[in-house]
């Protein structure tokens, strides 16, 4: 099959693709017409259906597998399919591994260097609760590896959190070396632990989509509860360090505005919410190139609240 990271404007679309979003809507005539999200591993395409009632388009649902016939076009610097003729299609006309998308890395490599870090922690307590996540609960390390780190935005994708959450955990350990006055095993236990309520606010693929936790708590007051279940089964558990991790955990978007029930107030939680933020902020504009056929200004972005570019030289 060709994946969708390889169309061109012109190109001439026919293959099956993962449904992944289908919504009726009209033009501004009251034309009816149907926008669609497709979708394999290598990433998502918008189309359109304009004529959605002709006799080539098939009764087809958001999560169908679909044959697609149709033309790549491109729309304020994205490309999309014209869609001609659509066909509901059967199980066996298709790999379901090739409609998912996944991290570029090497999951268990990851997941490898994950636990590298938690080998490193030296306090009894906070190495015991990591564990009871990530080595001893077997359902929260399934989930936990194969989790997306967001529904779009970033990390979208199967090992998109784990791929996150390394990524925030690696640059937490540079700021331990470059600001002694950070306390390692907390920033670090931190970090890896900040967006574990991810598990449970959206669902896995192919859906990944908000769960009703999800839409009623959010990953950040999810995963504070989370911590507080665990550590409450460990033995002795410092009080004081519990308040301090689910501190972390309860301020890393920074501010109220971002969706975070606090404002940073110790040093770890500042250190965390900028990991977080660079780390979110670099593979967002990653994939905006990735999925752009622009060589030039791209327009307006609101996340970057700037008209962003490509550099080129």
């Amino acid at each position: 099959m060709k994946f969708i990271n390889e169309y061109r404007e012109g190109d001439r679309v026919f293959d099956i693709y993962l449904c992944k979003h289908k919504q009726a809507a009209t033009t501004k005539n009251g034309k009816p017409y149907e926008n669609v999200i497709l979708q394999d591993k290598t990433g998502t395409i918008d189309a359109k259906v304009w004529e959605p009632n002709s006799m080539g388009i098939e009764d087809y649902d958001a999560l169908d597998y679909i044959e697609v016939y149709g033309e790549v076009t491109s729309f304020q610097g994205a490309l999309q399919v014209n869609v001609k003729r659509i066909r509901r299609c059967g199980e066996g006309e298709y790999d379901p591994a090739n409609y998912l998308p996944v991290s570029s890395k090497n999951i268990d490599e990851m997941y490898k260097e994950l636990l590298g870090f938690i080998d490193s922690i030296s306090h009894s307590h906070v190495k015991a609760l990591l564990q009871a996540f990530f080595v001893k609960d077997e359902d929260f390390v399934k989930a936990f590896r194969t989790s997306s780190a967001a529904k779009s935005v970033h990390h979208g994708f199967v090992g998109g959190l784990l791929e996150h959450t390394l990524s925030v955990t690696k640059m937490c350990d540079y700021y331990c070396k470059s600001y002694p006055a950070l306390n390692r095993d907390l920033l670090l236990a931190s970090a890896m632990l900040h967006d574990i309520g991810k598990t449970k606010e959206l669902s896995l693929f192919p859906e990944n989509d908000y769960t009703d936790p999800g839409q009623l708590l959010g990953h950040i007051v999810i995963g504070s509860e989370m911590v507080d279940r665990k550590a409450q089964t460990i033995e002795g558990f410092p009080e004081k360090l519990l308040f301090y991790i689910k501190h972390c955990i309860l301020a890393h978007h920074g501010e109220y505005e971002y969706g975070s029930p606090k404002k940073p107030a110790i040093m770890e939680a500042v250190a965390l919410n900028f990991a977080d933020n660079t780390d979110a902020k670099m593979q967002t504009f990653t994939e905006i190139i990735n999925a752009s056929t622009d060589t030039g200004w791209m327009g307006f972005n609101r996340l970057f609240e700037s008209n962003i570019t490509k550099t080129i030289y």
